[in-house]
């Protein structure tokens, strides 16, 4: 290493300290289980840390609840939880007044229920709105369930190109949208670029148009603030187990405005949607509100450790959250050019933090090889074709300082991949 690496590498080491030093979250990383060690973590975007208190509240759930209620937990709480976790993260997260947010299946099932729905509503007001809006870099489910109903209902899909390092903007939307338009699909935050989309805006372009949005929050709820009733939402989805915490495979949450429950017919029609579950009547007759959107028995021990991080959203505000996101992927991009870049490194997500979620991907060629040998060394990227190494940041659990232990083991691994 150069004299001048060096000073580089001390000078982001006393950024980084000082920056620890002043976060008025840095408490909340002694929460996690796993932050006290030396691995580093940059995959919070797909799967986060647990919180020590889910472990307790799982193990009280297995004994206390399941082992000693039995079937009686159903009545005593259980068949309300859907709700009452839903209208906690509505509250903490979305912006979302109580009745519209509602804990469900996975997020390919709930997509699938809503895109549906509201495309059916859509061409029961106007046949001629046939078509479904969606960008060419959403993720792989929204697009796949876009051309699946498309063909399933006699659509079509209306695509929107991006650039990879970027997303969905103004301009591109109201070129994509008009008569013939009867749903949009976008995503918040862009999986691969990190591009935070103008949902307010959007929004409103896709109802001048007279058509309904359908908003995938996945890469947002729990780091990005959302005003869902504010920014008029129809309709939103987004999973748990990212920045929420709710482990492995926990179920997705739905957001449906008010005004749109009674009028959308969600096309899996299960027992536990209906307007009295245990009547077991001939014929389906929907429930009002939300339970209209559920479909077979909600997966209780799935939904028990997001009540933790809700909680604890709730405790900090997501406005502190989306600070620290900033701060985060600000000095992880800084890290970047004084490190990287020399390599041949590309940042290809927004360099705006307003224009940003929560998490940055680097380009280079070797990354592919560059994430496996990390993986071996404990550090935790993850890697998306074409060649972009993603860095996400969890604002709670991860510090400055983890951040630029992370960086400069990809710059060892780069120089070892040369």
């Amino acid at each position: 290493m150069t004299s001048a690496e060096t000073v580089a590498v001390e000078t982001l080491a006393d950024e980084a300290s000082a920056l620890d030093s002043a976060d008025p979250l840095r408490e909340y990383r002694d929460r996690f289980v796993g932050a006290e060690s030396s691995l580093v973590y940059f995959d919070g975007n797909s799967l986060g840390r647990p919180l020590r208190a889910s472990v307790d509240r799982l193990a009280r759930f297995a004994q206390d609840e399941w082992g000693g209620r039995l079937i009686r937990g159903w009545d005593e709480s259980w068949m309300q939880l859907p709700f009452d976790i839903g209208d906690a993260l509505g509250r903490t997260a979305l912006g979302a007044a109580p009745g519209q947010t509602v804990i469900g299946d996975s997020t390919t099932v709930l997509l699938y229920k809503l895109v549906r729905a509201a495309f059916d509503a859509a061409v029961a007001a106007d046949p001629a709105r046939v078509e479904i809006v969606v960008d060419r870099d959403n993720f792989p489910t929204d697009r796949y369930l876009v051309e699946g109903i498309a063909a399933e209902r006699g659509g079509t899909v209306r695509w929107i190109d991006v650039t990879l390092d970027a997303g969905v903007d103004a301009a591109s939307l109201r070129r994509a949208v008009g008569a013939s338009t009867a749903v949009v699909v976008l995503s918040h935050v862009a999986y691969r670029s990190g591009f935070l989309a103008d949902a307010a805006t959007l929004t409103r372009i896709a109802h001048d148009a007279g058509a309904l949005i359908v908003w995938d929050l996945c890469h947002s709820a729990g780091s990005v603030p959302v005003q869902a009733d504010a920014w008029d939402f129809d309709l939103a989805v987004g999973c748990t187990y990212k920045y929420l915490n709710g482990g492995p495979g926990s179920p997705a949450f739905a957001y449906v405005a008010t005004r749109l429950q009674d009028r959308l017919v969600q096309p899996v029609q299960g027992w536990m949607g209906t307007a009295d579950v245990f009547a077991m009547e001939p014929a389906y007759q929907p429930a009002p509100g939300t339970r209209r959107f559920l479909s077979g028995t909600p997966p209780i021990v799935g939904m028990l450790a997001m009540q933790d991080t809700i909680a604890l959203l709730d405790e900090v505000g997501i406005r502190a959250v989306r600070d620290k996101s900033v701060a985060l992927t600000s000095f992880a991009v800084r890290v970047a050019d004084a490190l990287l870049a020399p390599l041949g490194v590309v940042v290809a997500s927004p360099r705006d933090p307003s224009a940003r979620g929560g998490h940055v991907t680097l380009s280079h060629p070797a990354m592919r090889a560059v994430t496996a040998r990390l993986w071996t060394q404990d550090v935790i990227p993850d890697y998306r074709d074409p060649g972009g190494l993603r860095i996400g940041l969890s604002p709670l659990s991860t510090s400055f300082a983890e951040t630029l232990a992370g960086l400069r083991a990809v710059e060892a691994a780069l120089r070892a991949e040369a």
